[in-house]
């Protein structure tokens, strides 16, 4: 190649496109590549769903709060970062369902739901004796000899029937993954269950087989991670160790113009054109979907509706707070006439993140079909959750504050979603050489899998500027 910098855009500044240029640089760095590179982010921050408010010596996530220590590519980044020393671990304790405005506990041994010991199963009060018998059938029911995809649902019903399904999983993997599990995909989602089914036939079996047995100290280890000042120390210690002149905020993109000797040009929404070799959009593929359309017939998903997420923290004096039971917090499942889908006691599982003698209560609220709530304004909301609050612990006053953030675009992976991520990777690296598709929208949602996607980034963009290496 000649002597001329290759000219890399980045476009979307959420952590999958912080992680690809905070990698690239090392690379650039370690391998005195002729690189340069540039960020664009249309807001007037980094970080994306990746929000931390510090108020009044409380740390309080305005988005996810952690992530699992198993997809180590996150601790990674956080080392590399030189963030190791922040690194902490959740405190554990029992977890809670929500039945007949109770909270029950989860039966001991309950993987995602799965039940692996027997006795905490059969004596729990979450299933019926015909659910339980049902959940058995596990044990002999033959594997499935289907290989395509189907919905997480539908796969947990053929296994364990719907009550272990209502009751059990539904609530703990929506936790995850916000959608409905009966249109989300099992591959694209949860791809070890298809695997633990075609190895052990049981899924009961499998995943007493597969379940972790770390201790400390003679009680269960936590297995998320977070940083003591929040996950946006990540953002910031990114932004902190690259260029100043790498980020450019408030730059939108309105269009992608394929030159003819080859590279690209970005208009922005201010009418600025930039000159690249090559881009990464890490944005949401409904942002990147209308600039790719001249060139490609990349696919929609039209199956994968849209819906909103609303997160409530809230902050009391540890007096007024009665929870009545010891634990971390509960979740809710979607056919118990509550409006929350979960609440953490925050101060409880992340000790770090309240100052003592106070309490930080996190709720969430946003079910795929049940999208009124939209409608409401932040002091409703607190309202609602309040009073669903109130059915299971006693709050003694109204909070001191309150913090209401709306999360848009939580789409889940629906059935079919892996054959559609791979068709649309294909087309655009066909009619698009020089382009590259990254982030949620693509390979997994949470911060571990972005991550993971923003180094496969470079990787790929390494490669186009040193073929063979």
């Amino acid at each position: 190649m000649s002597n001329k910098a290759y000219h890399i855009t980045i476009v979307g500044g959420g952590i999958t496109g912080l992680t690809a240029a905070f990698y690239l640089q090392k690379e650039m760095e370690a391998k005195g590549l002729p690189i340069r590179f540039e960020l664009l982010e249309e807001k007037d921050r980094l970080g994306g769903k990746i929000k931390t408010w510090r108020h009044e010596g409380f740390v309080i996530e305005q988005g996810p709060d952690s992530f699992l220590e198993r997809k180590t590519s996150a601790a990674q980044l956080a080392k590399d970062l030189g963030l190791e020393q922040e690194l902490v671990r959740n405190s554990t304790g029992q977890a809670y369902i929500w039945h007949h405005d109770r909270l029950m506990p989860i039966p001991e041994g309950a993987v995602m739901g799965v039940p692996t010991k027997l006795m905490p199963f059969v004596t729990s009060e979450l299933i019926s004796w015909p659910g339980k018998i049902r959940a058995a059938a596990d044990l002999f029911l033959p594997a499935s000899k289907e290989n395509g995809d189907i919905s997480v649902g539908d796969f947990f019903r053929r296994r364990l029937g719907d009550e272990v399904i209502e009751n059990l999983i539904q609530p703990l993997l929506s936790g995850v993954y916000s959608g409905d599990i009966d249109n989300l995909s099992l591959l694209a989602s949860f791809p070890q269950f298809a695997q633990m089914e075609k190895q052990h036939r049981s899924l009961i079996l499998a995943m007493k087989h597969s379940r972790p047995q770390s201790k400390v100290q003679g009680k269960s280890k936590g297995i998320f991670l977070t940083l003591k000042n929040g996950l946006e120390t990540l953002v910031e210690g990114v932004e902190s160790q690259l260029p100043a002149n790498v980020f450019r905020k408030n730059t939108g993109v309105q269009e992608l113009i394929k030159r003819e000797s080859g590279g690209y040009t970005l208009v922005t929404k201010d009418g600025e054109r930039i000159e690249t070799d090559a881009v990464l959009f890490t944005v949401p593929h409904a942002v990147a979907e209308p600039l790719l359309r001249p060139y490609t017939s990349v696919p929609s998903l039209p199956e994968a509706k849209p819906h909103m997420v609303a997160t409530i923290s809230m902050a009391f004096p540890e007096t007024a707070v009665d929870l009545r039971l010891e634990g971390t917090g509960f979740i809710v499942p979607r056919n118990s006439g509550a409006k929350i889908t979960a609440c953490t006691w925050a101060h409880r599982k992340w000790p770090h993140t309240t100052p003592a003698g106070k309490a930080l209560v996190r709720c969430f609220v946003g079910k795929a079909k049940e999208q009124s709530f939209m409608q409401l304004t932040d002091e409703e909301i607190v309202e609602v959750a309040m009073r669903d609050l109130h059915k299971t612990m006693t709050l003694r006053q109204e909070p001191d504050f309150y913090r209401v953030t709306r999360l848009q675009n939580a789409i889940p992976y629906v059935v079919g979603h892996q054959a559609w991520a791979q068709d649309v990777s294909e087309k655009v690296g066909t009619s698009l050489p020089g382009v590259i598709l990254a982030g949620a929208s693509y390979g997994g949602v949470g911060v571990p899998d972005c991550i993971e996607q923003g180094k496969k980034a470079v990787s790929q963009l390494i490669e186009m500027v040193q073929p063979g290496n």
